[in-house]
């Protein structure tokens, strides 16, 4: 009997590979969905993007399917058929507002496959002048000398902004106190009016109060330095070894979906993410390309939910 079921179990198995190169051969033979965000945000822009790639390399038909932020639009997606016609173009809310809230109606990693990660905008930690902090060195000595006593403007809970600020507190040891803000616009113009000491806003919108001298930048929140702030070292390479934050977009598929697709799909994407002029229109945007592997996608997923969701178990941080 062992060996009639050895066989049974390879024929079953040959089929099913047979089965997922079918469906990568007779795809696309219809219009695609890209669910997103509202119309005119950061991730909208990168799906419109993805859109024209897929396009240009499947010859098929994107229509972009714009739903309010938070938890519809990975929702949609979770609970759509696994056929490669239905896909997400969204940002780190995907993984993250699961540890923020417990009624979230999917799991990240159960319910969708990643096929890449498209954009990242790396954060830069800033200061009012009349701190008089000129490095990460010198706030760190500061606040730890006068804990409590600084300030630091944030957006929401759970946006790049209050996980950047967070996650430096825990690795740099320091106690600085958050002044939540109902948006990064808010929360940037009393950093720059001098209401609150600090912040780490998006390095991009940043920079030209940096460059008019209204903020003094320390570090970007990035792994590497980044080109929307030349000259501006990392957090990590200034006093904080290992630190890295930044805020990505990825895309996703419902889980299932055949390898095939997924792969077609990722080959698309990346090589639209790659030409010259896409790489331009992103930078100028505020963000730099990606385009990564599915494998590589899906294991940064899992590696931040479990480096993030200590920093917001232990920060206390739930969705407002």
């Amino acid at each position: 009997m062992l060996p009639r079921l050895v066989v049974c179990t390879s024929l079953i198995a040959t089929a099913l590979l047979a089965t997922g190169a079918a469906w990568g051969q007779n795809y696309p033979n219809r219009p695609i969905r890209i669910v997103s965000a509202e119309v005119g945000g950061g991730a909208d822009f990168v799906a419109r993007l993805v859109g024209e790639g897929i396009t240009s390399a499947l010859g098929q038909q994107v229509v972009i399917e714009n739903r309010p932020s938070g938890v519809i639009p990975p929702e949609t997606v979770a609970k759509s058929k696994p056929d490669g016609y239905t896909i997400l173009v969204y940002g780190s809310t995907v993984w993250l507002l699961p540890l923020m809230r417990a009624d979230v109606p999917y799991d990240p990693i159960r319910d969708f496959a990643a096929i890449t990660m498209a954009t990242s905008a790396p954060n830069i930690l800033v200061v009012h002048p009349s701190t008089q902090i000129n490095s990460v060195k010198e706030l760190i000595t500061i606040a730890k000398a006068r804990p409590g006593e600084l300030n630091y403007s944030s957006a929401g809970a759970g946006s790049a902004i209050h996980l950047a600020a967070e996650l430096f507190k825990a690795m740099a040891g320091v106690n600085i106190m958050r002044v939540p803000y109902k948006g990064t616009a808010p929360a940037l113009n009393d950093l720059i009016a001098g209401a609150v000491q600090l912040s780490f806003p998006n390095a991009a919108t940043a920079m030209p109060h940096v460059n008019s001298g209204r903020l003094r930048a320390l570090a970007v929140t990035s792994a590497k330095p980044s080109a929307f702030a030349p000259g501006v070292p990392t957090v990590a390479a200034s006093g904080v070894p290992g630190y890295e934050a930044s805020a990505p977009s990825g895309v996703y598929a419902p889980a299932q979906t055949p390898p095939a697709i997924i792969d077609q799909l990722n080959k698309a994407i990346v090589a639209h993410l790659n030409k010259p002029a896409i790489k331009e229109r992103l930078f100028k945007s505020g963000v730099e390309g990606v385009g990564n592997s599915p494998a590589e996608f899906g294991a940064l997923m899992k590696s931040e939910m479990v480096r993030m969701g200590k920093v917001i178990k232990d920060a206390g941080i739930h969705e407002e």
